[in-house]
């Protein structure tokens, strides 16, 4: 009598002969696939990017916290590998599907990736395989838009035949303590066997596993975390507005609130929004909840206040300007960082990019510096007027020549020492002049930047 799929599918996890395909090698899959090959599984990515495969078989990462040195490593034993041909997923034990799952102009979600991913899984289906998709999305699109594909277009039974699962994906580029393998791993199946499926392959992979209950629980983990941090930040950039009314300095009122011990989390205001998962994510769980005739108002609440930030900033510039007597129009003004985050090269969704757009609709002259992001072009989706643009060097004639130097993502390379001691004029939208002694005048997020910070915070020119 032949093994059941279940336990068929158990013996090759226990055996590390299990074959595991990875579905899209962006930010999440191609470190997802890393660490399959260092659990020892043979990992096959799909990708339908011809130059994306082709880097991969060649050893190379198109993904910043993914070494090349590691890849061509795992390709070099074997463990590794990339194609666009879909018809080998048969070949897979396990399929993970790290495909976009964005949101169209009117902030519905588009599943067509996810979909079409269903549609080449089904093709070649078999008894014994286990499907996780790790792709943000609201609730129910494992059951409701994934699964019944699947189901219909094999003919095999989920639970019993083949497993299903959601493990929402927490990927925080550039951080470094928190990287896959070590956050912990949040999954939930359709049916218990598959969540035993899910965990039994995971847990090999993964420092910690969380279970929960079903993939609709799985799914509402992912949009709850993002949609908290949202609503946060959306409560810090008001506070900064607000601060920026009473004459006060934000960052000195945050840090000392962070000092309490207990019911304080801190958070801090910046430009806007940026990144893939905190200004998308909320918007899965509205529309969800729309279909459901429930009203979030808290989403709709934080997500105009955060999308406002960008014109706050060009306001502060153009006030900054006119201190000195002069127009943003004509003016030119130095954008320090455009990445959405700090000491990364991702630009999706970077606030940086609707402020350079709102500086030249305003006639401005607008140059920026970044040395993680050199060339900016246009991929459709970059809302800049004037494409494509290239990193300037940071010399002292350029920071001396701009009207305005504007700090937008805080990079670590940049020495903001050096930038005070030549800048006629900063504005600053993330506190990292605080301290540093300045031969212009730097204006912050609420009001003239002082001289004032704690002892770890104080840089000397």
């Amino acid at each position: 009598m032949s093994e059941r799929p279940f336990e068929s599918l158990s013996s090759r996890i226990d055996a590390r002969t299990a074959v595991v395909g990875v579905v899209g090698l962006g930010y999440v899959g191609l470190p997802l696939a890393v660490e399959l090959a260092r659990s020892g599984y043979r990992t096959i990515g799909f990708d339908t990017k011809q130059s994306v495969v082709d880097g991969v078989e060649a050893g190379r990462s198109h993904v910043q916290d993914v070494s090349s040195d590691i890849v061509g490593a795992f390709v070099g034993e074997g463990l590794l590998s990339a194609t666009e041909d879909l018809k080998r997923l048969s070949e897979c034990d396990v399929i993970c599907i790290c495909v976009p799952t964005p949101l169209n102009k009117t902030k519905d979600p588009d599943l067509s990736y996810v979909v079409a991913s269903a549609h080449a899984i089904a093709h070649g289906l078999r008894p014994g395989q286990l499907v996780i998709l790790e792709s943000t999305t609201y609730p129910g699109t494992t059951r409701e838009v994934l699964l019944p594909v699947l189901e219909e277009e094999s003919g095999l039974r989920v639970g019993e035949d083949f497993f299903v699962c959601f493990s929402p994906e927490r990927v925080d580029p550039g951080n470094p303590v928190w990287h896959t393998r070590n956050t912990p791993k949040v999954l939930g199946g359709i049916t218990p066997a598959c969540r035993d499926a899910g965990v039994s392959i995971y847990e090999t992979v993964f420092d910690t596993m969380v279970p929960v209950e079903s993939a609709e629980a799985a799914e509402l983990v992912k949009v709850y975390e993002n949609t908290f941090r949202m609503i946060n930040i959306a409560l810090a950039n008001e506070l900064a507005q607000a601060c920026d009314k009473l004459k006060v300095d934000v960052w000195d009122v945050i840090e000392a609130a962070a000092t309490k011990p207990f019911g304080f989390m801190k958070f801090t205001p910046g430009p806007g929004l940026g990144g893939h998962c905190i200004p998308l994510d909320p918007h899965y769980l509205s529309w969800k909840m729309r279909t459901l005739a429930f009203k979030t108002r808290m989403i709709e609440l934080a997500s105009e206040i955060n999308a406002e930030m960008p014109a706050f900033v060009v306001k502060k510039v153009a006030d900054a300007l006119n201190e000195d007597a002069k127009a943003v129009k004509g003016s030119k003004v130095l954008v320090l960082g455009i990445a959405y985050k700090k000491d990364i090269d991702d630009l999706r969704e970077s606030p940086a990019l609707g402020i350079v757009q709102l500086l030249e609709e305003k006639g401005a002259d607008v140059e920026y510096h970044d040395p993680h992001c050199p060339v900016i072009a246009d991929d459709g989706h970059t809302p800049l007027c004037n494409l494509p643009m290239s990193s300037v060097a940071l010399t002292d004639e350029v920071i001396a020549g701009a009207d305005v130097v504007l700090i937008v993502t805080d990079h670590s390379v940049v020495d903001y020492a050096r930038v005070a001691r030549l800048a006629g004029v900063v504005v600053d939208t993330r506190g990292v002049m605080r301290g540093v002694h300045a031969n212009g005048r730097v204006e912050g997020m609420s009001g003239p930047v002082g001289l004032f910070a704690p002892p770890a915070l104080r840089r000397e020119a």
